[in-house]
């Protein structure tokens, strides 16, 4: 009996084939420039460019581009592609394993090199495997808010997603045409076994067959399926949230009342010390061209108020449904400190611990008129948890661009510095 894997009959399953890793791959073919896309949409949202306290990737280079300002409209824009992202990710993950699992053995095949072409497809499938592991590992932890990798998520994934789309499309462009031609026979109705002679992916020696091939497609179909049902409601309202039982958000709203909706970070997690919020304490410092303003939370509501009825939306996949925000529209702020024009803004929160202490917003995100610092949310004033006494909230932004327990606005900055 061959006992190492580099030997084919090592490997015993009657499923794997050419056609069964078609299939897959096909599947993935149409899944992944999705969740490649939405990913750089994602990225593009927190407005990288604008200031180094959005994105401290170090050496991006070019793979920190991106194309335009993030837009305000429409307001659930953040909600629709990161919960497209997420969601497709994790029902992807059975394909994806399915897929490793289909051509493990030409990762033992020897000689490890025959010819040029085959370097070049073995390099291709060696980063393919390693860039798509990580991004799934990494993703699935961070939708899990399980941050046991090292570093931080953001730049971490986004170089993982270019290793992995550029090993992706290399390994499409010498796949892609045998995948079709594999999935074609299928559809001309030849038997499950015609043409495995020659097929590499074919044990010499398997053992009996306790399932189809197309068995096995409907139980990874099957997988892909159950995954999404019990992810996919954490980016909707009503009944679907309840089914969302595999995701940290998912099932019942975090309490009752006004402020009874989804957060991530509590006020005793960003070591928020409550003296610091009392109204006899708390100020909010507005700084522009004409100098700087300092207003109680009696005088923030002395100002005109305005409400917008506006959702949060997270990067791990998870969106509220619309709030109803009351607050200080943000472009008055920035005119009482001598900006009639839309500029950009540097938030500060009081928040001590955790990533995004300090975020920036760009002067179309300040001119829209639903961009609020807001007071209140659904006619009551926000609890600690949700950033009293003043938060930011932001049409499609992402949530930690909302900052909560604001303290300072600097309208006008430059390059993340006053």
């Amino acid at each position: 009996m061959a006992r190492l894997p580099s030997s084919p009959a090592f490997w015993r399953s009657p499923v794997r084939g050419a056609r069964f890793t078609s299939v897959l791959g096909l599947v993935l073919l149409a899944g992944m420039p999705v969740l490649f896309v939405t990913g750089l949409l994602s990225y593009a949202a927190y407005n990288p460019d604008l200031s180094p306290v959005n994105d401290q990737t170090p050496g991006k280079g070019l793979l920190g581009f991106y194309l335009f300002a993030w837009p305000t409209d429409p307001h659930w824009l953040y909600r629709l592609t990161q919960g497209v992202h997420v969601t497709l990710g994790l029902a992807l993950v059975p394909v994806l394993l399915a897929k490793l699992w289909s051509v493990v053995p030409r990762l033992f095949a020897l000689p490890p090199v025959r010819s040029l072409a085959h370097a070049a497809e073995r390099l291709s499938l060696l980063l393919l495997v390693g860039g798509a592991l990580f991004e799934f590992v990494t993703g699935v932890l961070n939708v899990q808010l399980d941050y046991a990798f090292p570093g931080s998520f953001y730049p971490l994934h986004l170089y993982g997603a270019w290793v992995f789309f550029a090993a992706f499309l290399a390994h499409v462009a010498l796949k892609a045409p045998a995948a079709v031609r594999n999935v074609r026979a299928m559809r001309a109705g030849r038997a499950e076994d015609a043409g495995d002679a020659g097929d590499e992916l074919v044990s010499p020696r398997p053992d009996p067959p306790t399932v189809s091939r197309r068995g096995a497609l409907w139980l990874v179909g099957g997988g892909s399926a159950v995954l999404f049902g019990t992810s996919a409601g954490r980016s909707f309202d009503g009944p679907l949230r309840q089914t969302a039982v595999l995701s940290p958000h998912g099932g019942p709203e975090p309490g009752e009342g006004p402020n009874g909706f989804q957060i991530n970070k509590t006020a005793a997690y960003a070591g928020i010390d409550p003296r610091d919020t009392a109204p006899e304490a708390w100020r909010l410092v507005v700084t522009g061209r004409t100098g700087t303003v300092r207003l109680s939370l009696t005088e923030l509501r002395r100002l005109p108020l305005h409400s917008a009825a506006l959702p949060i939306a997270c990067v791990e996949g998870w969106s509220t449904a619309d709030q109803w925000w009351r607050g200080v529209r943000l472009r008055d702020l920035a005119a009482l400190v001598g900006h009639d024009e839309p500029v950009d803004v540097l938030v500060e929160s009081l928040q001590r611990r955790g990533a995004f202490r300090r975020a920036a917003l760009r002067g179309n995100q300040v001119g829209d008129p639903r961009s609020l610092l807001a007071l209140d949310v659904n006619g009551e004033p926000l609890n600690a948890d949700h950033g009293r006494p003043a938060r930011i909230i932001v049409p499609a932004a992402p949530g930690v661009l909302n900052t909560k327990w604001v303290t300072r606005l600097d309208f006008g900055f430059r390059d993340g510095v006053r």
